[in-house]
């Protein structure tokens, strides 16, 4: 993802960035399924898929920590 997605991402809210990584597990299980069956050219777009995972679950945890701290 780059710098500039990112700072967009950071500014949705919690339900958007949740259902953002719904989706992007799923376009993961589909491409997993495609790189085993050979179909898939580009090999690192399942590398890809999941760093875009773990950023917006960081996103999503440091919201959550700030939520907790704020009450």
């Amino acid at each position: 993802m780059k710098i500039k997605q990112l700072q967009e991402v950071k500014n949705k809210e919690i339900k958007a960035l949740e259902a953002m990584v719904s989706k992007l597990r799923l376009e993961l299980s589909k491409n997993k399924v495609k790189i085993a069956g050979g179909k898939e050219k580009n090999l690192k777009k399942a590398w890809n898929i999941k760093k875009e995972i773990a950023q917006i679950l960081t996103i999503l945890s440091e919201r959550r920590e700030m939520y907790k701290q704020s009450l």
